[in-house]
């Protein structure tokens, strides 16, 4: 078949046909019947992303490179900072933004053992899970309704002489009050990191300057899982402005190791055989001296490549989830009910929405109405860990009353695991399917309601 074609026009025949193949087989067919399955989030792609997954297998060459570095470029000028490191989750973000701030590299300013974070307990586990398993104590504030992000209120009360750092998420897309947030940082020198797996896209305004969530703080983190605002499969990536802190970032990636060459790179420094580092032998290889305990957590240049094609989509992308979410608040809104409790935008903020955040009243069954949803077809899901204290994983720490402080109470989590549950709001919806969605859920008020 390829006999008398050079490389390039083989190539460029096979990405033809995953073109082709793509517009035929994997075109999405729009139409929707009332009744059929809606998911809360799934995959929006074309040709562009199949096309690039298949140029980049056809390189084979797996590891990070090409589509890496220009993924990383892209990614770094879309959100206005210096410096992106792409990796293979966005857990795997937030561990290494967190163990970052360990390194030794920063001195005093170091987080240590036994220091404490403060974050909160309603959201996701891979938030406070890396503060844990270094051995620092997490500070669990609570958390507003129907905002859903930390009481910024309870911040001086969660303070102590052991506090190094903040670390919160922007909760489903909505932005947390990050001006109060920055300035009590900065008013006690403590490091802030942004979890901004749910909510890329979303901007914020801060003394008349408008930013996308994820980069007022020292470090920022995306998740590029399916569901999330744009996907690569499994992936995330980890930013910062602080050229310090991005050679950290990029060391605990790259297994710990001192070296900056990227990958199939070798002496970009010049000096790779004739430096001392710690007490091992003068001029030892430096491809192979470490600085950091750290992980592979690199991803693959063909989840780049996808990345790549979705980066272009996602002002659409979030634009669609902003549309999405104003008619599906307008249809509930309009029924003004205070049996269900809908989600409210942070004040100075423009949330690139994950989902559609609702809270059942005192005499509404959460559960019950979540079974009705769900018996009609539409996917509903819970505000992740609801209280993640009240988690199996934390059995021990509260049998021995170690290992985390709870700044006053939780009563607002425990509200939100008992009563709060989400719906989606991503692009692949249609208008039907919106409509369908909100007309169930006053339906389901009005039978899940005492």
């Amino acid at each position: 078949m390829f006999e008398d074609m050079t490389e390039q026009q083989a190539r460029e025949q096979i990405l033809g046909m995953v073109r082709d193949y793509c517009r035929k087989y994997h075109k999405k067919d729009d139409s929707y019947t009332i009744g059929d399955r809606i998911p809360y989030s799934g995959r929006v792609y074309d040709e562009a992303e199949m096309v690039n997954l298949a140029d980049s297998a056809l390189e084979f060459w797996l590891t990070s490179g090409k589509y890496t570095d220009m993924f990383e470029q892209k990614l770094a000028e879309y959100l206005g900072v210096k410096h992106c490191a792409f990796v293979n989750s966005g857990s795997s973000a937030n561990l290494i933004a967190f163990m970052a701030l360990t390194s030794p590299l920063l001195g005093s300013r170091a987080v240590r053992r036994g220091d404490e974070v403060i974050t909160v307990a309603a959201g996701f586990p891979t938030t406070a899970a890396p503060i844990i398993q270094f051995g620092a104590v997490p500070v669990f504030a609570d958390v507003t309704i129907p905002q859903y992000n930390i009481d910024v209120s309870l911040l001086e009360k969660a303070y102590s002489p052991k506090t190094k750092a903040v670390m919160l998420a922007h909760t489903l897309g909505n932005p947390f009050d990050i001006k109060a947030v920055k300035s009590f940082c900065d008013a006690h020198g403590l490091w802030l990191i942004e979890d901004n797996c749910d909510a890329l896209g979303s901007r914020y305004t801060l003394d008349g300057v408008t930013k996308y969530t994820g980069t007022f703080g020292d470090i920022g983190t995306s998740s590029f899982y399916p569901p999330h605002h744009i996907t690569t499969g499994e992936g995330g990536a980890v930013y910062t402005d602080d050229p310090l802190l991005a050679k950290i970032i990029r060391s605990l990636r790259d297994w710990g190791r001192d070296c900056v060459c990227r990958s199939g790179c070798d002496n970009m420094c010049g000096h790779r055989f004739d430096k001392q580092y710690g007490e091992l032998p003068l001029g030892y290889d430096h491809k192979y001296v470490y600085s950091h305990f750290g992980y592979n957590l690199k991803a693959t240049d063909m989840q780049a490549a996808i990345g790549c094609a979705q980066l272009e989509k996602l002002p659409f992308f979030t634009e669609k989830r902003k549309r999405n979410f104003s008619l599906l608040h307008e249809m509930l809104s309009a029924e003004d009910d205070d049996r269900l409790i809908l989600p409210q935008a942070c004040e100075n903020s423009d949330p690139g929405w994950f989902g559609f955040m609702l809270t059942c009243g005192d005499n509404t069954d959460r559960n019950a109405m979540v079974r009705y949803i769900e018996g009609k077809g539409i996917q509903t899901r819970m505000l992740f860990a609801g209280d993640l204290t009240k988690h199996p994983c934390f059995d021990e720490m509260r049998k021995s009353g170690r290992g985390y402080r709870i700044a006053g109470t939780l009563e607002n989590t425990d509200r939100i695991m008992n009563k709060t549950f989400w719906v989606g709001v991503y692009p692949g919806m249609t208008d039907k399917m919106l409509g369908y969605m909100g007309e169930t859920i006053i339906e389901a008020v009005k039978e899940c309601s005492g």
